[in-house]
């Protein structure tokens, strides 16, 4: 048996046969071979459980063996494309505070509001199966799935900020900056498709529309909605591990079908494979090791597979995806292994996602003309950006104060009135008892209120901090896209000294300048994609947020009246 050193904390899960150990702690290595990123340890206490893998390092010169922990990679995105920080910003999550887990509440969140059955069931980790729900890929052993845990070090868990006092969290980038994720369409890129033989249209193709705001996406006549619904714990390997699965009931079938988080992250790293170059895919609710079976946590992260799910539906290219679509309508395992490995299988990713793309029969866009557009939307989203976050540190900060000082003050005020009532009371003074009756009930007012100002956010701030968290990770995604169309840009500049030097033939040239003006007409398809979902999310959002302050302020004027009313005129 090995010796191994602890490289970070870990909190077992309560029934979960994990083992707690600490950063820099000794264990004994009892078995390698328990798989999915997991071994067996005991520690100097006798106490044996399940770690993470990736969270030890062999001893070698106890055990002379290597370093267990998976080596760190570098985080690649366009070659061609100009370097920038975006994945830091994809989706920096916040856990703004205590979540508001009514069901119709969290619906008003999403431009759609999914109808079909499942939808505001609540949780119970101990509740049978849906009778007629397929149990989905992870209810049987799929040598094909990498089975890890649910999570790895690249998003660390939830760090603590500087929140304070309500224990609000934020949460590093889902791609850490030293994790990577390779796609074989990103490897050499927009020359890739600038230049390539392309293969014959297939019947995928994705048509750009002209529209009274210019080239758009060619929309669905009805649009498909998914409720994500009824969380429940499953296990495996004999007990040994456990994991949550949630209901996906799409409108089109109504047919549910359970997926894992797993599930969903292979969607994201397919749906970012194969569009991630002309559509912007935000990346998932972040990954955790700890606390991922508490009931909150379940809720919030539901709450935002939810928002994620839905989002994708309302994107008439992906939702239409034959990838997407088998997420949501796979009959039983046979049908998702085999949608499975087409998909993995599937050549038309990365760059090559343009070759399916069909302009409007308009003239071609000239290069300038392209590389103007782009450059005013690139501005754009950086502003939006820089606005999304602004907003979101001032209502983190009005939640802390809302939770924390204003809650206070209120409550000391309310004191302070019975206090005073108290010390009128004892007078003896026989005049005074309604003064006395009224001054208690204007102390206990207060503090009504200040649970009233501590319970508001959950109403109203939480729905517009999540909506602003979304964006901020969708507008992180922006400049790897915007990237691309700027590459391919470049390229068509350079083409003049090849055409000069003899390296590269005129109607070469021609070929490019025609495919950068379809990269082009795509990009402002996904602009205009993206501002109309700007305005109905926002307008949508900001009227449930000031119609909950309405009620908010209603309610405590009319308190304050209650109040008033206990005080005679003299």
């Amino acid at each position: 048996m090995a010796k191994a050193q602890v490289l970070y904390d870990f909190i077992a899960e309560p029934g979960n046969n994990e083992l707690t150990v600490e950063e820099g702690e000794t264990v004994t290595v009892t078995n390698q071979n328990i798989g999915g990123g997991w071994i067996e340890a005991q520690n100097s206490k006798g106490e044996r459980g399940l770690i993470p893998e990736e969270y030890i390092e062999l001893s070698s010169a106890l055990s002379g063996g290597g370093n267990v922990a998976a080596p760190d990679v570098v985080y690649e995105t366009f070659p061609s494309a100009p370097s920038n920080s975006s994945n830091s910003n994809q989706a920096s999550n916040g856990d703004w505070s205590a979540w508001n887990t009514d069901a119709s509440a969290n619906a008003s969140n999403w431009a759609a509001v999914p109808q079909a059955s499942g939808a505001g069931r609540t949780w119970n980790p101990s509740a049978q199966e849906h009778p007629q729900a397929y149990q989905g890929p992870g209810a049987v052993d799929d040598e094909e799935w990498d089975d890890e845990w649910d999570d790895g070090r690249s998003s660390g868990g939830y760090a603590e900020s500087e929140a304070g006092e309500e224990g609000t969290a934020s949460r590093a980038g889902t791609h850490g900056s030293t994790m990577k994720i390779k796609f074989p369409g990103f490897k050499s890129g927009p020359e890739v498709y600038l230049l390539a033989k392309l293969p014959p249209k297939g019947k995928d193709r994705i048509p750009v529309c002209l529209g009274q705001v210019g080239p758009v996406w060619l929309y669905p006549e009805s649009q498909v909605e998914c409720v994500v619904a009824d969380p429940k714990k499953g296990s495996k390997m004999y007990g040994l591990k456990s994991y949550i699965e949630y209901q996906v009931i799409p409108s089109t079938t109504n047919r549910p079908v359970n997926h894992r988080y797993k599930h969903f992250d292979w969607l994201y790293e397919r749906l970012l494979e194969k569009f991630g170059s002309a559509i912007p895919i935000p990346s998932l609710p972040d990954k955790q090791v700890t606390g991922r079976f508490e009931e909150e946590f379940i809720k919030m992260r539901m709450e935002r597979l939810q928002g994620w799910v839905t989002r994708m539906c309302r994107h008439p290219i992906v939702s239409n995806s034959e990838v997407f679509q088998l997420f949501l309508t796979y009959k039983d395992e046979k049908d998702w292994k085999m949608g499975k490995r087409r998909a993995e299988k599937d050549e038309t990713v990365g760059v090559m996602i343009f070759s399916a793309i069909d302009s409007p029969e308009s003239p071609d866009l000239e290069p300038a003309e392209a590389e103007q557009k782009c450059e005013t939307f690139s501005r754009f989203t950086r502003s939006m950006d820089d606005g999304v976050k602004e907003l979101l540190n001032v209502g983190q900060e009005h939640w802390k104060r809302c939770t924390g000082p204003l809650q206070k003050e209120y409550q000391r005020i309310g004191k302070a009135f019975q206090n005073l009532s108290s010390i009128f009371n004892s007078s003896g003074y026989q005049g005074e008892g309604t003064l006395t009756d009224a001054l208690t009930m204007t102390g206990k007012t207060y503090e009504e209120i200040a649970q009233i100002v501590a319970e508001q956010p959950k109403k109203d701030l939480h729905f517009l901090m999540e909506t602003s968290n979304e964006y901020k990770g969708l507008l992180g995604c922006f400049p790897d896209t915007i990237g691309v169309h700027k590459a391919a840009i470049e390229k068509v500049k350079e083409a003049d000294k090849m055409v000069a030097t003899s390296r590269l033939t005129p109607q070469d040239k021609l070929i490019m300048i025609k495919r950068v003006s379809i990269m082009s007409y795509a990009l402002q398809a996904e602009m205009n994609h993206f501002h109309s979902n700007r305005i109905y999310d926002y307008n949508r959002v900001m009227q449930l947020y000031l119609e909950e302050q309405v009620k908010f302020y209603e309610t405590i004027a009319v308190k304050l009246r209650q109040a008033l009313s206990q005080f005679t005129t003299l």
